[in-house]
């Protein structure tokens, strides 16, 4: 776990799944699934053969039913976000926020090098300590409280 300490810059690359499992157009629903099931991930970007990032499929999108020989081509989310992997990971929570969604494609000069899911983002803000921003001074128990009116000693 990368720990977010102040004097300390954290890139997309530092938190990112860098053991990315792709696909291609052409492969099936239930190779697609199979990858999914055997990884443990919910999300398989899909790439050419360049490794470029074509689109995604998400565990969402296999909710439906659909044939098991069916192309992933047919139903991938082409619509994909994508982040660089020197970019400040509040770029992508902004993105996944504003999207409602749970991963994005990172890239490096255009080819998919990793995958960013929100739990990744909760793992970096769980390991960093939060300071809270104008926050109220603390109350001060009678250390120079000077009373107003009323009984004065």
């Amino acid at each position: 776990m990368v720990r977010a300490d102040s004097d300390m810059s954290i890139k997309i690359a530092d938190i990112m799944s860098k053991r990315v499992i792709t696909a291609q157009p052409h492969h099936s629903v239930e190779h697609v699934r199979g990858l999914m099931e055997r990884n443990r991930i919910k999300a398989v970007p899909i790439v050419d053969d360049e490794g470029k990032a074509l689109g995604i499929v998400t565990t969402t999108d296999l909710v439906t039913e659909r044939k098991k020989a069916a192309p992933v081509s047919g139903f991938m989310t082409t619509d994909i976000k994508v982040v660089p992997a020197y970019n400040d990971p509040s770029a992508a929570a902004r993105i996944m926020r504003r999207n409602k969604i749970h991963h994005v494609v990172v890239t490096h000069e255009k080819k998919v090098v990793g995958i960013l899911s929100s739990f990744d983002l909760l793992k970096l803000v769980e390991g960093h300590s939060f300071v809270m921003k104008n926050a109220a001074p603390a109350a001060t128990k009678g250390k120079g409280a000077k009373r107003r009116g009323g009984d004065q000693p």
